[in-house]
């Protein structure tokens, strides 16, 4: 694959949010999520700083590299049993087209888990972060790949307002333009290339020395590896390294029992 899947899925996100506009206004989004709105939001960042685990297990169905991993995956069986199994937080991808997931999702995962839930998505309008806030998310992924540095900072600055924590996810040294202080409460390490789809953990590392070299004191945001952990052993160099959170899904979901298999990879036993 090439840097047009991710054109691709940009574009259809794009076009999809104007059509979930267009079908249900902000002001009437609002105005049916007011109850919502007032529910208190849980601090992902919290939840991981004092985690033993540091997982962050992700539900998803399908991803555009990898195809199907469990198609009739529901959340009511899955979050639970992530919780029950020491998942520090949850997240939840919502788009349809390209990883098989809903808004339904993160709603019906707000109702079964009391653990923080992250709304993962494609982040292109204030208007999903409004939607995200309704549905019950904790926190918000927002991707310096697509994102302008302003638009990242605005979005970062709307999603605060709603009492969501920003995980800005970038995948190479060029992308921490899009880190201001103040803006991010946790940085993201995807190991996989959103263009090409490789994956490497060592993207983790490497960013890592960077990372200790560049922020400045007194701004660091909590660090997050994502994608490609398949094993407890490189959780432990990782957090050696200094990240605290370890977004893993694909090796849990390709089990028929995602929350057993993330109970076992805690427990450092081989999947």
């Amino acid at each position: 694959m090439n840097n047009d899947i991710l054109q691709q899925i940009v574009a259809h996100k794009r076009l999809e949010v104007e059509q979930q506009k267009q079908a249900v206004s902000l002001r009437t989004l609002l105005a049916l999520g007011s109850e919502r709105l007032e529910r208190p939001t849980r601090s992902m960042r919290a939840a991981l700083e004092q985690s033993p685990s540091g997982i962050i297990a992700e539900f998803k169905r399908r991803s555009p590299s990898k195809g199907w991993l469990s198609p009739g995956a529901q959340v009511e069986d899955v979050v639970p049993a992530y919780a029950r199994a020491g998942a520090a937080a949850c997240s939840v991808l919502t788009d349809e087209r390209f990883f098989g997931g809903s808004l339904g999702d993160l709603q019906r995962a707000r109702n079964v888990a009391a653990i923080p839930l992250l709304r993962k998505d494609f982040i292109v309008d204030e208007y999903q972060l409004f939607q995200a806030r309704v549905m019950g998310a904790d926190a918000v992924l927002l991707i310096a790949a697509v994102l302008t540095e302003d638009e990242s900072v605005a979005l970062a600055e709307t999603a605060h307002s709603l009492d969501l924590e920003v995980l800005l996810e970038i995948h190479s040294e060029a992308e921490l333009r899009n880190l201001h202080p103040g803006a991010v409460d946790m940085l993201g390490v995807n190991n996989r290339h959103l263009g090409t789809f490789h994956t490497s953990v060592d993207t983790s590392f490497r960013l890592a020395e960077h990372l200790r070299r560049s922020l400045p004191a007194g701004h660091q945001p909590l660090l997050v590896s994502e994608s490609g952990i398949s094993d407890a052993a490189t959780v432990e160099r990782l957090r050696e390294t200094g990240f605290r959170g370890f977004l893993i899904g694909e090796t849990f979901m390709r089990s028929p029992e995602p929350g057993r298999a993330l109970g076992t990879f805690i427990g450092g036993g081989p999947l």
